[in-house]
């Protein structure tokens, strides 16, 4: 009996920690806002709790919270019951200096045991911009009410560095449904999509020039110039609904918690579409300095460190040993040529397999990007494996920068499948030594004599002969054709692209179906411009919607396909911001693709 309620207690107890083990209490947050903006800051815990302690916000204002909202699901699968529920707790804040600060932790209490939630680095920058009448927006009706404003963290850049240009939309009555109408072609930029609202707008306050506004994040971009001048970014065009109050109703302010569709009877809003244009912007690229410009440099331009590592140093002739380079930093990460080592003459050396691993925010792109060798000494002896040094420009310092990886000492001892020439590498080229090159004696194998027929000059030879040279005939046609075929990098691109197109959408259909928008899209969008760069040898910087309609009309592709493939690259880029079921717009959106690349393809 008491072995039993010792049982009894030890799965109470487990039962209890695996419960403790699922509660999650998180802070979520932006992740970059200006001083004078008004944010909201929300400590959600997955399970519930009591006791709520707030933390202290010393660096900002706090202008509400906290304020507590809960929610609660029931699932029922084959007759098993599961209840989740999640309390919220929200603050109001508003950015009072500049700086980087860290969202303290808040504590609740779980079950007599007291929680801390995770911790959140938020950066406070100083507001560059101003509003003018109409916020360089080309609007219908009041442009103060509501306006599109492109923001880029910079102005003038190098070829190669990163520019974040964030399209922020700001509003003093109610917005919905929100499209794309035309998105810019970033002639000249290489560009990638690092917008993080999972679908969803986050609005928060700012106050300027005296006015308070609403502001949303609509859209960013990452832009990496290719080229050096002034390059221009078009003005993004969003149409959406705004809600303009009945005369009867302008006395009274806008209220963000009353409701965003006015009153049930419709009679304290009229709805008017508006058309929103951001200004456009140029860009001063210059390019890299040609003064104390290192041999080694190969266009990577960021904030980067450069390591190596080997997974052995002895050895034997003929075993392989890997040595891996790595390239780790913020920076053009992703178009970075990484340096190719110096291996000794007699390694037989794999070509390198490339990785990369980035990661996309607001604060543009980061992460690392290897070259892992697979490399096979062939001789004995001892080796030097000579440092390899990667460059970069760095902008904030406006200067070259140097790194070299480890220099490496290597001893190869003879395997015994190294060969009978009894070659030994002694450190150089003109170092080789060769023993046992005299004449060896001359084995005794008995007496010889006929047994059979000979297959020389018998029929079966002369077969076989022939059949050898019509293979290599054969054989060397084929190898000629291919080679050919290779050497036209244009008719290679395009023979490639739908390969590498039906690759992509089965990569997208994969985060279809866990529902993974952000992924979706992006493998997507890169399917739909990667297949017509390739099919139509355009350079990916040079892709616009109007170089695709024309380069599509001139091979004779019937207008109505050019009409769906443009439609369909402009649906990729509405579909995030429009409403509806986020699963059903990615199905029906992958469906559309593969419908158009079909047809595509079968005139092109």
């Amino acid at each position: 009996m008491k072995r039993f309620g010792i049982l009894i207690l030890c799965l109470m107890t487990a039962f209890a920690l695996n419960a403790q083990d699922d509660v999650s209490f998180k802070v979520i947050c932006k992740k970059q806002v200006v001083v004078g903006e008004q944010f909201q800051v929300s400590y959600e815990l997955s399970g519930e709790g009591k006791n709520f302690e707030a933390p202290n916000f010393n660096n900002f204002e706090i202008v509400g919270g906290p304020f507590s909202s809960s929610s609660s699901s029931v699932q029922i699968v084959n007759g098993s019951v599961t209840k989740t529920s999640t309390n919220t707790y929200s603050f109001y804040l508003r950015a009072i200096k500049e700086g980087k600060f860290t969202i303290p932790a808040a504590t609740i209490t779980v079950k007599k045991q007291k929680v801390k939630s995770t911790t959140a680095e938020i950066e406070v920058v100083k507001d560059k911009t101003a509003i003018s009448d109409n916020g360089g927006a080309k609007t219908t009706g009041n442009a103060k009410d509501v306006f599109l404003e492109a923001a880029p963290n910079k102005l003038s850049a190098y070829i190669g560095e990163q520019i974040t240009l964030t399209y922020k939309i700001y509003f003093t009555i109610p917005i919905s449904n929100l499209t794309i109408s035309k998105a810019p072609s970033y002639s000249g930029f290489w560009t990638k999509d690092v917008t993080d609202n999972n679908g969803v707008l986050q609005q928060s306050s700012i106050v300027r020039n005296g006015q308070e506004y609403h502001v949303a994040t609509a859209q960013e971009i990452v832009l990496i110039p290719q080229k050096a001048g002034t390059l221009t970014i078009d003005p993004l065009n969003i149409s959406c609904i705004a809600q303009i109050r009945n005369e009867k109703q302008q006395q009274r302010g806008y209220d963000p918690f009353e409701n965003f569709f006015g009153d049930i009877m419709g009679s304290s809003y009229t709805n008017v579409k508006k058309e929103l244009n951001s200004q456009p912007i140029d860009i001063e690229v210059k390019p890299m300095p040609a003064k104390d410009k290192p041999e080694s440099f190969k266009g990577a331009v960021g904030q980067f460190t450069f390591t190596s590592k080997i997974d052995k140093t002895e050895m034997k002739s003929n075993d392989a040993f890997t040595v891996t380079y790595t390239v780790s930093g913020k920076g053009n990460i992703e178009l970075l040529d990484l340096p190719k080592p110096n291996f000794p003459p007699d390694f037989e050396v794999y070509d390198p397999k490339i990785s990369t691993n980035t990661k996309n925010n607001s604060y543009g792109i980061s992460g690392s990007k290897k070259a892992e060798y697979v490399v096979i000494p062939r001789v004995s002896g001892d080796f030097t494996l000579n440092p390899t040094e990667f460059s970069y420009f760095d902008p904030s310092k406006n200067k070259y920068v140097t790194l070299e990886s480890d220099r490496y000492e290597l001893k190869v001892e003879r395997s015994a499948n190294e060969g009978s020439s009894g070659i030994i590498y002694a450190g150089g080229q003109e170092a080789i030594k060769v023993v046992g090159s005299d004449i060896m004696h001359i084995m005794t194998i008995g007496n010889l004599k006929k047994e059979g027929a000979m297959l020389f000059a018998s029929p079966l030879y002369f077969i076989v002969i022939i059949a050898i040279v019509a293979v290599f005939a054969v054989a060397l046609i084929i190898y000629r054709k291919v080679n050919k075929f290779n050497q036209n990098q244009v008719l290679v691109r395009n023979k490639k692209a739908t390969k590498i197109a039906k690759k992509r959408l089965h990569n997208a259909y994969s985060y279809l179906k866990i529902k993974d928008q952000n992924h979706f899209y992006e493998e997507f969008s890169q399917a739909l411009w990667g297949y017509i760069s390739d099919k139509l040898n355009i350079a990916r910087a040079k892709l616009s919607m109007d170089t695709v309609r024309e380069m599509m009309s001139d091979k004779n592709v019937p207008e109505d396909i050019v009409n769906q493939f443009i439609e369909l690259l402009n649906s990729c880029e509405f579909a995030r911001f429009a409403p509806g079921d986020p699963g059903k717009k990615m199905e029906d959106l992958y469906q559309k693709g593969i419908e158009v690349i079909t047809k595509a393809e079968k005139n092109l």
